[in-house]
């Protein structure tokens, strides 16, 4: 494993830290309605580009508003995240939706209910 790749790990750490401490403390966009969790950041190896996946609770539409209130949150985030780690430049910022979340809730809503439509082994084979 390279050295600088432990790096990237950490920085990227950081920035998913800061990032939701960000979101939750500071951010006063009014199109970020609903709950925004950051789920994880991938980090380019010369860190320069942010990819930031976040999961958000509500409507689509809601959905929507948020992904855009995010969006023109970036430059600032950028600035801040510059000053706080104190990189000597910050990455750009690009926020998308982690589907991953959604996607685990419908595999698990997937097998309850092929377990409920299979009979159950108390019941007695006739042979």
């Amino acid at each position: 494993m390279p050295k600088d790749s432990r790096r990237t790990d950490r920085v990227a750490e950081a920035i998913r830290e800061e990032v939701a401490t960000f979101l939750h403390e500071d951010a006063k966009d009014p199109r970020i309605i609903g709950l925004v969790t950051v789920t994880g950041v991938e980090l380019t190896r010369d860190l320069r580009h942010a990819k930031i996946f976040v999961s958000i609770l509500g409507s689509d539409a809601e959905r929507t508003a948020t992904l855009e209130g995010l969006e023109s949150l970036a430059g600032h985030l950028r600035s801040h995240l510059g000053r706080v780690l104190r990189l000597r430049s910050a990455p750009e910022l690009d926020f998308r939706m982690d589907e991953s979340v959604a996607r685990a809730a419908r595999i698990e809503t997937l097998l309850a209910q092929i377990k409920d439509a299979q009979p159950s082994g108390d019941e007695e084979r006739k042979d």
